[in-house]
């Protein structure tokens, strides 16, 4: 194994393995190796006297908080004025939970030096190709690839010809030229330079290559009596840049669109203390809400009697009967998708009690069930304000696809999600599904039956669905 990479180690593991590092005089990553190497040998030096403190959690950084998760960058100063950002871009990177390894060119380190860029990184600098310490086992492929991104800042113009024309005569050039990664550069130098026929050709060819460049911004330069475009872009603008190449945003295909969803149970009283119910755990409506929300859409979610928490970004209303859903999935429009997920109740009693029926001598007390409204075919038949988009689900025990078929024929709707519920299946309550698409297409239904899958799993899968409709009708109304 030539190279190792550990990440995500607790402060405390790090502090440690600091310490003793500079203890014995080797760098971080040769004494990981020492450790591993005593281990197998069966002979480990006692932690003491670095005791590594116990974690405040056992969970992630990004569980407990909310980051996002830890990324990696090569960052390879060049040798320039510049170079007293780079500081700044350190700590700017890592506010972004973005691990820091730092190169410094000869020429740099005129300008910062390692120890200062050491103790913003809270890692080893490298400054050296031939350094015995890290080039024993080929250092210097191990900083080309063992990230997720190269950043140099600031990228000189010798240091941007010395990469167009595929030199490799110091660390930081053989680094740029034994990646695979996308390089990031944030050029720096004087306006003439930056104008300079040369410098414009070895920009145009990395640019071809698939280097990314940010600025350089136009202002007043170090030398005195110079202005114009040269200067390195801020700490902040590079840190931003950094973060879109290694966190792209997430296509949202529903911005702009507004997604009414059911969920869950209905509960239908008796009396103060009992309901009628069914064994709906809302985890599917639930799942389809975030999912929809994940795609950029404004989420209305109205949910019957859940153990489950809102969806984040999610509008929710909770209702008890399906009267109330009713009621509220009527305010809510108008949506553009309609996804009626919920499980609702399709009687109650006709006269619910306002006390505990009590058990008598002539035994049970009639019940006398109604029909609930029917929310799927109400929605669906709206002659105003129906959604472009109305889609139903099919809970069934038999007959799945023949029951689903018919169901979508009579309600009116535009698809059904036809899943098995039998007991044997788990479904309800469970975390998984496997769910049947029922849709019309030319003039004929159609069946798309897809693989079981979490449901979080078949609710990303319906939204993309989703989305793709949308996005035809939209090419078609534009045609």
């Amino acid at each position: 194994m030539a190279s190792l990479t550990i990440r995500k180690l607790d402060e405390g593991v790090k502090t440690y393995l600091r310490l003793r590092s500079a203890k014995n005089h080797r760098s971080v990553e040769e004494e990981v190796r020492v450790i591993l190497r005593e281990l197998i040998e069966g002979r480990e030096e006692p932690l003491t006297p670095f005791a590594v403190p116990p974690a405040a959690s056992t969970a992630p950084v990004s569980q407990r908080t909310g980051a996002l998760p830890e990324a990696s960058v090569t960052l390879i100063i060049g040798g320039g004025i510049a170079a007293f950002k780079s500081l700044d871009l350190i700590r700017r990177l890592k506010e972004r939970r973005i691990e820091v390894r730092c190169v410094l060119t000869k020429a740099a380190q005129q300008f910062v030096t390692p120890l200062s860029v050491s103790a913003l990184s809270h890692e080893r600098v490298y400054t050296d190709l031939f350094d015995p310490q890290s080039e024993f086992d080929a250092g210097h492929i191990r900083l080309a690839r063992d990230c997720d991104l190269i950043v140099v800042a600031p990228a000189t113009a010798d240091l941007m010809a010395k990469m167009a024309n595929g030199h490799a005569d110091d660390l930081a050039s053989a680094i740029l030229l034994a990646t695979n990664r996308k390089v990031l550069l944030a050029p720096a130098m004087n306006p003439l330079m930056w104008n300079n026929a040369a410098t414009r050709r070895n920009v145009a060819l990395l640019q071809r290559d698939g280097v990314v460049l940010i600025g350089p911004n136009s202002g007043e330069m170090a030398e005195a009596g110079e202005a114009g475009i040269g200067r390195m872009s801020e700490a902040i603008e590079i840190a931003a840049a950094t973060e879109r190449l290694l966190r792209p945003p997430v296509p949202r295909p529903l911005a702009g669109k507004r997604v009414l969803i059911t969920a869950g149970p209905t509960h239908e009283p008796i009396d103060p203390v009992r309901y009628i119910a069914n064994r709906s755990s809302g985890k599917q409506g639930f799942a389809i809400a975030a999912a929809a929300q994940a795609a950029g859409a404004e989420v209305i979610l109205v949910s019957g009697p859940v153990d489950l928490g809102d969806p984040q970004g999610v509008t929710v209303k909770h209702v008890e009967s399906a009267r109330q859903m009713l009621e509220q999935v009527q305010a809510a429009l108008p949506a553009d998708i309609a996804i009626f997920a919920a499980a609702v109740a399709d009687w109650r009693v006709a006269n619910e009690g306002e006390q505990k029926l009590k058990k008598t001598s002539a035994g049970m007390p009639p019940l006398q069930l109604v029909e609930n409204p029917d929310i799927l075919a109400t929605i669906s038949k709206l002659t105003d304000k129906r959604p472009p988009l109305v889609i139903g689900f099919a809970a069934e025990t038999e007959h799945l696809i023949d029951n689903a078929k018919s169901k979508l024929a009579r309600k009116g709707c535009d698809w059904i999600v036809a899943n098995d519920v039998s007991p044997a299946t788990g479904v309800m309550g469970g975390d998984r599904n496997t769910v049947h698409l029922i849709s019309r297409r030319d003039g004929e239904i159609a069946v798309d039956s897809w693989p079981a899958m979490t449901k979080e799993q078949v609710a990303i899968e319906l939204v993309a669905h989703v989305a793709r409709s949308v996005t035809d009708k939209s090419l078609e109304s534009a045609s």
